[in-house]
């Protein structure tokens, strides 16, 4: 049995310059790192990240002394430990940035130990065969606003989902959108910032604007438009100010952001919606969901926050068809694990996360091809950050399929 011989923390910086932790484990043949990314929108039941250097700490000092001498392969015993050293319901003993680079960090020591991929190990801890026909389809956010963007727009992320054959097709395609909507918005802006994920974030304050440029977009790219899908990420936390929400200019009630969303699925082809209402506004979303579900997948984010027992009360209270997934916003590869096989028993869809602060980590990627998520969403297809995932993308898929 191979066993941990060392455990440290250190620190590094994230895709925003700010510090984050990395994560180095040992066995005396193997090492191997993970890097902790942070986000910018953020639920306020999220696993809580402490500062750096505390973190840092906990890792070294605190952590280390109760995993050296266990076996690497023992994923769920080993997070199991995490969860009661740090006796909180959210982390805010150890902090969620330490318990998480660890966590993977024994992910990716166990798949090196087994001589495996980490895609495949994480298929193994998650007890299903893996099916690399379903492939996870990428979500590029190529228009930023909201709280990853200095403009206008209230929205987030306005994604573009190519649908082709492959995810080297789909990744082709969204870099051949990706610089089209450059071209197009140069044109038209004299400054054309860049958001947190990659995506531009030109001097627009309407939904409707945006989605027509990425129409225009996808049309210059010499792809049809029935080819590529949209899926928005509201973060609606964001502009919600008491019982109503604020949206271009408009102070908008329940029942008139419904209407606001339906129309936009009306006209342009969404396939799905991500946090339409606020982390707290149940109503919302469950009306939302009787009305355009049978259309639009009704994804939660910082509704759930990767947490079993939100997703549970989602399905009880019939609120959303679809998660997002993020390792960090829960604290443990297996507490995620759970939430994926607990939103897959009721056919949700599942699309794994990175977040806006991220690092050249590529865990993700295997993360998403290990569970069998049906997207994965990292940022626009640029930025070396983001573009590290969809590489390791590729290669998992030549690979997999060259067999």
């Amino acid at each position: 049995m191979a066993k941990i011989k060392s455990i440290t923390a250190q620190t590094i910086l994230d895709s925003r310059g700010n510090p984050t932790i990395e994560v180095t484990a040992e066995t005396s043949d193997f090492s191997v790192k993970a890097g902790v990314p942070s986000g910018a929108s953020t639920g306020k039941l999220e696993a809580k990240v402490l500062e750096v250097s505390k973190a840092i700490k906990n890792v070294n000092e605190i952590i280390a002394l109760q995993l050296i001498g266990k076996d690497p392969v023992q994923q769920k015993e080993i997070d199991n430990l995490l969860i009661e050293i740090d006796g909180t319901d959210n982390k805010s003993v150890l902090g969620g940035n330490a318990v998480v680079g660890v966590s993977m960090a024994i992910a990716r020591l166990g798949a090196a130990v087994k001589n495996i991929p980490l895609y495949k190990r994480i298929s193994e801890i998650v007890n299903c065969k893996l099916k690399i026909e379903n492939f996870p389809i990428p979500c590029f956010n190529i228009i930023n606003g909201g709280a990853h963007a200095q403009n206008n727009l209230d929205i987030q992320e306005f994604m573009i989902v190519p649908q082709m054959n492959s995810f080297a097709e789909n990744l082709q395609a969204g870099k051949d959108i990706y610089q089209s909507l450059e071209s197009i918005l140069s044109r038209k802006f004299d400054k054309l910032p860049i958001g947190d994920e990659g995506g531009f974030s030109p001097d627009i304050s309407s939904a409707a604007e945006a989605l027509d440029y990425l129409e225009q977009a996808i049309i210059k790219a010499g792809l049809n438009k029935r080819e590529v899908d949209f899926i928005l990420d509201c973060a609606a936390t964001h502009f919600q100010e008491g019982d109503n929400y604020q949206i271009q200019g408009l102070s908008l009630n329940r029942e008139k952001l419904l209407e606001f969303y339906n129309d936009l699925i009306v006209k342009y082809h969404i396939i799905g919606i991500e946090d339409p209402f606020a982390e707290n506004d149940w109503q919302g979303f469950q009306e939302i969901f009787n009305k355009v579900g049978d259309r639009a997948t009704i994804i939660g984010d910082d509704l759930l926050v990767t947490n079993p027992l939100r997703i549970k009360e989602a399905i009880e209270k019939t609120a959303c068809n679809g998660a997002i997934i993020k390792v960090n916003q829960v604290g443990t590869i297996s507490e995620a694990i759970e939430a994926v096989k607990l939103a897959k028993e009721h056919q949700w869809k599942i699309m794994i996360s990175h977040r806006s602060g991220e690092t050249m980590d590529d865990f993700i990627a295997d993360f998403a091809v290990g569970v069998g998520a049906d997207f994965i969403k990292s940022g626009a297809p640029v930025p070396p950050e983001r573009l590290a995932k969809y590489n390791r993308l590729l290669l998992i898929e030549e690979k997999e399929y060259a067999k």
